[in-house]
């Protein structure tokens, strides 16, 4: 029997690679044995700094689009005061009952590609009452200090493990900083002879 290995992901939901990332990532859980150790985290962490990120904007959506593009993904992206917090804190409620993949897909979808802005509860909500989450409950959870207590202890967990931004996938000591890393996250797989078929 393979012993799967874990697999770190931080991932930060206003960061368009994250959102690229997320239309392959999931495949990793498919296509090998792993065992998904879920990291989100909130706010400005693991992304440029608001200054720096006002430098970068322009270069960063051009690059996005061309990615977009080449892998036919719509791209509109949200207002840039969107705050991602609610939605790392929604997903760890996710995750606890067994519903990250949709979770993560559909709020990605809400926030690129259909440019909304995933701070307002309203918009959470309605992809959990999508995905089969008690609105109750992800109500509760947007808000929950302690939630928000481990997106930002999960910063720190992966600035210790060398991370230095998203999406960041950590596997031992291999670390694979960027969407467009998955394919060497695979081959790493691979020669750890972890594929599933």
């Amino acid at each position: 029997m393979v012993q799967p290995v874990d697999l770190y992901l931080y991932f930060n939901f206003r960061s368009p690679y994250c959102y690229l990332a997320s239309k392959r990532m999931f495949a990793l859980l498919d296509d090998f044995h792993v065992n998904l150790l879920w990291r989100p985290l909130g706010g400005w962490d693991g992304r440029s700094d608001p200054e720096r990120a006002q430098v970068k904007r322009p270069i960063a959506r051009q690059d996005v689009a061309r990615w977009a593009r080449r892998m036919g993904i719509p791209l509109t992206p949200p207002p840039a005061s969107t705050d991602p917090t609610r939605a790392g804190a929604g997903s760890l409620l996710a995750a606890e009952h067994g519903l990250l993949r949709p979770y993560v897909v559909e709020v990605m979808r809400a926030e690129w590609a259909e440019g909304l802005d995933i701070g307002q509860p309203e918009v959470l909500l309605e992809v959990g009452s999508r995905i089969g989450l008690d609105h109750g409950e992800l109500a509760e959870a947007l808000d929950d200090p302690a939630r928000h207590a481990v997106l930002a202890a999960n910063w720190q967990e992966a600035q210790a493990k060398g991370a230095l931004g998203v999406p960041t996938f950590v596997i031992g000591e291999e670390i694979f900083w960027g969407q467009d890393r998955l394919d060497f996250v695979a081959e790493h797989l691979i020669e750890l002879r972890l594929a599933r078929r």
